[in-house]
C-alpha cells in the first residue's frame, strides 16, 4: 500500500461539485457509519475530533482547532488534518489536508441537500456570513444551479461588501436589508458562527429551501423556533445531529419541534423520503458534518487524485 499526503494546492483542482455529491449519496448505500465526537474546550478555544468507520470503506479522523482569536494574529481560526486507515489493516493509508476537507465535504454537504430539497429552477440564492465558508459556498451552489444570482450578507457590512467583490463574474451583491432579502431568496444558506438565531421564521415564504451550517456544538444556532416550526425538516446523519448542536437540541428540549418533526437523513436517500413533496413546502436542512462525510469525501478525493 502506498502512502499519500494530499495537498490542497494539488488536489483542489482536480475536484468537481457534482461529482462529489454523487459520491456522497453512493456512501449512503455502504453500511451506517459509526461515528464519535470528541470536544475539549478552553475558554472560547477548542479541539473538535471527529471519528468515523464504515465498513467496506475505512476508517478516517478529523481534528479541527479551532482558536477564534487567531484572526487578530493574522492566521486562520480553524486548523486541523484529516488521517484516513485503511479498512482491512487499520494501517496509515493517506493524510489529507484539513482545509481542503473541510472545503468540500462541509459545501458538498449542503449541495447534496439542495439538489433533493430545493427547486431545481432556484435563481435567487442569499449567504448569510462572509467568511471563507461562505466562499465555498458560492463555488458549490453554482454548479449546481449555474444561473442563480447571490447576495449575501454579514453582521458587518464591509465584509459583505468585500465577498461579493471578489466574485465579479458570479453576480453577488451585499445587501444589509436582511428581512427583505430572506423573504425574496429561494435558497437561504447560513454560514455564520452565530450563538443566537440571526434567520427568523416570520421572513419565509412558501417554497423555499433553508440550508443551516454554522452551528456545530450545543451552544450554538442560526434560525429561530418559527423557522424549524414552518418547516420540513432534514438532517444529514440523526446521529451526529439531534443530540449534539443548539439548532436542534434547544426546540426539542423546549417542545417547540419533536423528534417527529425530523423527516429524514441522508441514509433515508434511497427510500425516497429524503425529498421535497410540495412546490410551496419549506424545506429545512440542518448540516452537521459529521467524520462519515468527511470519510466519504476523503475517498472521493482520493479516487479524483491523478
Amino acid at each position: 500500500m502506498t502512502f499519500r499526503n494530499i495537498t490542497f494546492a494539488e488536489a483542489d483542482p482536480n475536484l468537481d461539485w457534482l461529482a462529489l455529491i454523487d459520491g456522497l449519496e453512493q456512501g449512503h448505500n455502504l453500511p451506517k457509519a459509526q461515528v464519535h465526537d470528541v470536544v475539549i474546550k478552553r475558554t472560547a478555544d477548542t479541539m473538535l475530533s471527529r471519528h468515523a468507520w464504515i465498513d467496506g470503506l475505512g476508517i478516517a479522523v478529523k481534528t479541527a482547532n479551532i482558536f477564534p482569536g487567531n484572526g487578530a494574529r493574522g492566521m486562520p481560526n480553524i486548523n486541523g488534518i484529516v488521517t484516513l486507515y485503511d479498512d482491512t489493516t487499520g494501517i496509515l493509508k493517506a493524510t489529507i489536508d484539513f482545509h481542503l476537507v473541510t472545503k468540500w465535504k462541509t459545501a458538498g454537504d449542503s449541495l447534496l441537500a439542495a439538489s433533493k430539497l430545493a427547486h431545481p429552477d432556484s435563481r435567487t440564492i442569499l449567504i448569510l456570513g462572509a467568511g471563507t465558508l461562505a466562499r465555498n459556498l458560492v463555488q458549490a451552489y453554482s454548479a449546481l444551479f449555474p444561473e442563480a444570482r447571490f447576495q449575501v450578507w454579514n453582521r458587518t457590512a464591509k465584509h459583505a461588501e468585500t465577498m461579493a467583490a471578489a466574485f465579479p463574474d458570479h453576480h453577488i451583491t451585499a445587501i444589509t436589508d436582511l428581512p427583505k432579502a430572506a423573504s425574496n431568496a429561494d435558497i437561504i444558506t447560513c454560514a455564520t458562527m452565530s450563538n443566537t438565531p440571526v434567520l427568523m421564521g416570520e421572513w419565509l415564504r412558501p417554497g423555499q429551501h433553508i440550508d443551516l451550517i454554522g452551528a456545530y456544538i450545543p451552544s450554538m444556532r442560526e434560525a429561530d423556533d418559527l423557522a424549524l416550526q414552518r418547516a420540513r425538516i432534514f438532517v444529514d446523519s440523526f446521529d451526529t445531529t439531534l443530540d449534539h448542536i443548539g439548532e436542534l437540541i434547544d426546540p426539542l428540549k423546549s417542545g417547540a419541534i419533536t423528534r417527529d418533526d425530523v423527516l429524514a437523513d441522508y441514509y433515508d436517500l434511497k427510500t425516497g423520503k429524503f425529498s421535497r413533496q410540495t412546490d410551496d413546502e419549506i424545506t429545512l436542512f440542518k448540516n452537521g458534518g459529521g467524520a462519515h462525510l468527511d470519510l466519504m469525501t476523503c475517498d472521493y478525493i482520493l479516487k479524483a487524485m491523478p
